[in-house]
């Protein structure tokens, strides 16, 4: 028998000028996006709105997920740049909220948290009135590193727990479920007036 059409709300439409003009202004600033290293298939309809989700700390992650399609390696330092440069570009594209996320990096000290403190910092420098949204890493319960997130009072901190406890060792084998759950307490216990956020993903058989 014939496929039954799809509806028309169920289809994305791709822009492609818009793509380029977003994919654009990233490599002029050395900017990465989780949308484009993790190939999102929403890239083409967020980038039509001029959304998009800012990946700091380089395009390399020191773990691997079973999920992620970001590259697994040896990263390169933090880019001093960097804060700066996604500031320039949430202005640019006029974005109201800007979520910044991250290359997990067991390499560093601080696991990257004083480039989220940089670059909220940043923003609030060049964007005046926009809320900023940072989804980190767990940075393996390093609470030195977390009370500098913290303190750079993102309105929105993010940690993803991902799936459900009896599925993290094939997810995510790097990560723990306790220690997210720790992460995400630890957070909220100190500073409570922090909007805490977490993310699942469904379909992985939980």
């Amino acid at each position: 028998p014939a496929m039954e059409k799809k509806p028309e709300w169920l289809k994305v439409r791709y822009n492609q000028d818009a793509v380029n003009e977003v994919a654009e202004l990233m490599r002029d600033l050395k900017l990465n996006t989780v949308c484009k290293e993790a190939n999102c298939p929403n890239l083409g309809e967020c980038y039509r709105k001029h959304t998009s989700t800012f990946m700091i700390l380089g395009s390399i992650c020191t773990r691997n997920c079973r999920f992620c399609n970001v590259a697994t390696g040896h990263p390169l330092p933090p880019d001093p740049e960097e804060p700066m440069n996604v500031a320039k570009a949430a202005k640019k594209l006029g974005l109201r909220h800007v979520v910044l996320t991250c290359s997990t990096r067991d390499d560093l000290p601080d696991g990257g948290a004083e480039q989220f403190a940089r670059t909220v910092r940043a923003i609030r420098e060049k964007c005046p009135g926009v809320t900023v949204e940072t989804l980190i890493s767990d940075m393996k319960m390093n609470t030195d590193a977390l009370d500098v997130v913290i303190a750079a009072h993102p309105e929105v901190l993010n940690h993803n727990v991902e799936t459900v406890k009896e599925l993290q060792g094939a997810v995510r084998p790097q990560a723990s479920y306790e220690r997210s759950l720790s992460v995400l307490r630890y957070c909220k216990e100190k500073d409570s007036t922090l909007l805490t956020k977490t993310g699942f993903m469904v379909g992985l058989g939980e």
